[in-house]
């Protein structure tokens, strides 16, 4: 073998591994009050910012929100679970997007890996929407420029439980070849 080839047996344990967590992951809404590491913390936010994005802009920001400031983001915006440790708020950087609109692709593609990264931490996470109404004054509280739009906030932790097997969702009826 030469330098950084691997057996192709390697490759395809390491393949079904990340399918296996995409498919057993599943959404936290609950967790113990344990601090969450600052290596866990950069690990999910490394995965976040090796999210593909348009033309490679990388058009996001990310606010990690901790204490009172994430226990008040949480009474502002309304739809977030409390209770959890940390939580990163996924914003669109619209002076990075010279293609117009498509950091909103890019920030989705960030908080899925973020997910992925949060449940391969053997933690838990919930994508959850900030409400365009809350905007105004979450720009407030976190001191956001004009040019960054908050998209998405996920509050992780460890679970408060421990989650059965998860099954996968495939729907072969949600699926259409080369037309409706």
């Amino acid at each position: 073998m030469t330098g950084h080839s691997r057996p192709v047996d390697e490759r395809e344990d390491e393949m079904k591994s990340m399918l296996e967590a995409i498919v057993s992951r599943r959404s936290v809404r609950k967790w113990k009050p344990d601090a969450v590491s600052e290596e866990d913390i950069r690990d999910v936010l490394e995965a976040a910012m090796n999210a593909p994005s348009a033309v490679n802009e990388q058009a996001w920001q990310f606010v990690v929100l901790t204490g009172q400031v994430l226990r008040d983001f949480a009474e502002i915006n309304g739809n977030s679970p409390k209770g959890a440790p940390v939580g990163i708020l996924v914003c669109g950087d619209k002076k990075a997007d010279k293609l117009g609109g498509f950091y909103v692709h890019d920030c989705c593609a960030a908080t899925q890996n973020i997910l992925l990264a949060i449940h391969a931490k053997g933690l838990g996470g919930v994508w959850t929407a900030v409400f365009p109404k809350a905007i105004p004054e979450l720009r407030r509280l976190l001191g956001l420029p004009d040019h960054v739009y908050p998209l998405a906030f996920v509050p992780f932790g460890h679970p408060a439980t421990r989650q059965g097997r998860a099954t996968s969702r495939y729907d072969e009826t949600k699926v259409h070849r080369n037309a409706w």
